[in-house]
Parts: C-alpha cells; sequence; structure tokens
C-alpha cells in the first residue's frame, strides 16, 4: 500500500503542481518539462523520460487528458485511460510529477510550471515547441532529445492488431 501511496502522491492537479515547484525552486532545483500522450509505455518511452530526467533535479510531465488525446489521435484512442497512464508514469523513479492538461498543445502548463528546461523528442525543431518563447523568455533551454528507432506507439498498436486479425 505504501508504494502506490506513493505513485498517487506525484500525481498533481494544476494549482498543485505551481505550489510543489516553488517548493522545489526555494530548495534551489531545476525544474524539467516534457509533455505528451503517453497511451502505451514502451522502451523509447522509458528512456526518452530517463534522458529529459538527467538535464535537471526535478522532471514534470504534461499529460494530455484522454479528451485531449482523443482530439489529437482520434476517437480510438487513447488506450489506456489517463487515470493509468499517470500512474504507470508516476511510478518511474525518476518521474517526481505529472499534471494533466486538457487542450491540445501543453501552452499553458507550461506557462504555470515555467521549467528551466523544456525537453521534446529530436522529431522537433526546438524553436517549434510550444512554450520555447515561455523558457527561453526567462533563461531556461529548450533541450530535444534522440528517440528509440523503431519505438513508437502507433507501431506497437499496428504490431498487435496485426498479429491478433487473422
Amino acid at each position: 500500500m505504501k508504494f502506490t501511496g506513493a505513485i498517487k502522491s506525484k500525481i498533481f492537479a494544476k494549482d498543485e503542481i505551481a505550489e510543489q515547484i516553488r517548493l522545489w525552486r526555494g530548495n534551489g532545483q531545476k525544474i524539467v518539462f516534457t509533455n505528451g500522450c503517453f497511451d502505451i509505455i514502451h522502451l523509447g518511452h522509458v528512456n526518452y523520460l530517463a534522458e529529459a530526467a538527467s538535464l535537471g533535479d526535478k522532471l514534470v510531465i504534461g499529460l494530455n487528458t484522454d479528451n485531449s488525446v482523443r482530439k489529437i489521435k482520434g476517437e480510438n484512442r487513447p488506450i489506456n485511460n489517463e487515470v493509468s497512464r499517470s500512474s504507470i508514469l508516476a511510478s518511474f523513479f525518476f518521474v517526481d510529477g505529472v499534471v494533466f492538461f486538457d487542450e491540445e498543445t501543453p501552452f499553458n502548463i507550461i506557462s504555470t510550471v515555467q521549467p528551466d528546461i523544456l525537453a521534446k523528442g529530436s522529431d522537433y525543431k526546438a524553436e517549434d515547441i510550444v512554450g520555447y518563447d515561455i523558457v527561453t523568455a526567462r533563461g531556461g533551454k529548450v533541450i530535444t532529445i534522440n528517440l528509440t528507432r523503431g519505438q513508437s506507439t502507433s507501431g506497437l498498436i499496428s504490431k498487435i492488431v496485426a498479429a491478433y486479425s487473422g
């Protein structure tokens, strides 16, 4: 039971994450932020998030709500609901906070978090990443992380469908 409580304690509402970040910053800790749907966790996610965590002291993940995922990925997604996705992410020892956002982009939650470092996959150019202006305006960095080849949720879903549709 103590571990499930520890996992739940890392999942924050928007106003709660703002207060937690104030506490971390007060201790001189550098905040790293990334975001995504993280629908079916795979090795690519683990590698990416571990690398993001290594860029600072505290890793905060902005997680698309189920509604937001449907807007971006279509009506058949997400496969796993937001409670499951947030709990899985919060169970990683290198993740310090998970916060939901319901919009199609994380602009508003990045405005709240005001991270020192904004991390995204190298499939984006730093200047094109939502929140670039927010982070760089306060002297922060936007860093892209190389993705693990052959690892994607869409590829995994396709593989499962092919394996069981015959």
